[in-house]
Parts: C-alpha cells; sequence; structure tokens
C-alpha cells in the first residue's frame, strides 16, 4: 500500500487550491485519511480528517475554509483549502489507515506538498 499527495502549489492570499491523496494497491477498507502539517522533526499537527464512515475533523485553524473529503471508490481524499492565508504556507503531508486486501491493517505516509500562499 503507498500513499501519494499531489495538488499544493504557490496561489495568493485568498485563493484556492485542493490536494489529493490518492491510495494505490488493493485496499480492503479505509479507517481514516487525513492531512497533517509539521511542527517539528518528528512531529505533525492535523490539519483535517475524514473517517471512512464519513466523519471529519478539523485544525480550529482551518475550520470554515478547508474541507475534506473521502471518495472511497478511488481511494482518494480531497482537501479543498479556500481563503487561503500567508500562515497556510507549509508542507502537507497526508496519512491514511485501513486494512488492506490481505486483511493487514495498514498506516501509510504520503510524500508531503508543498502549499505557498503568497500576501
Amino acid at each position: 500500500v503507498q500513499l501519494q499527495a499531489s495538488g499544493g502549489g504557490v496561489v495568493q492570499a485568498g485563493g484556492s487550491l485542493r490536494l489529493s491523496c490518492s491510495l494505490s494497491g488493493t485496499i480492503y477498507s479505509i479507517t481514516e485519511m487525513g492531512f497533517y502539517r509539521p511542527v517539528s522533526r518528528d512531529e505533525v499537527d492535523l490539519v483535517a480528517l475524514v473517517k471512512g464512515e464519513g466523519d471529519t475533523k478539523y485544525a480550529e485553524s482551518v475550520t470554515g475554509r478547508f474541507t475534506i473529503t473521502l471518495d472511497a471508490a478511488k481511494n482518494t481524499a480531497y482537501l479543498e483549502m479556500t481563503n487561503l492565508r500567508p500562515e497556510d504556507s507549509d508542507i502537507y503531508y497526508c496519512q491514511a489507515r485501513g486494512r488492506s486486501g490481505s486483511g493487514s491493517p495498514f498506516n501509510a505516509w504520503g510524500q508531503g506538498t508543498q502549499v505557498t500562499v503568497s500576501s
């Protein structure tokens, strides 16, 4: 099971971007998928999370501006980022937990995608 993130880029303040996070491999079920930002070398903070059944959770700083969705048929999560601010600039990592086709649990991390918001 592998995870591929895409969709980052450079945008002006107030603009929008959509990040994608796609699982490859044989997937039996997705428990959750999320996007995170690094806090330090070894720590990340949650930006947005979507459960397999659809429940979502957001960091306070992005609530009302970002929306996370899960397309289970495509094993892909999307993060719609609107009204972007310079402080949203960062590398965004995606993460997924679930069970593979063999029934084994997985916890996969993507490579990160850069978001840069200019003022």
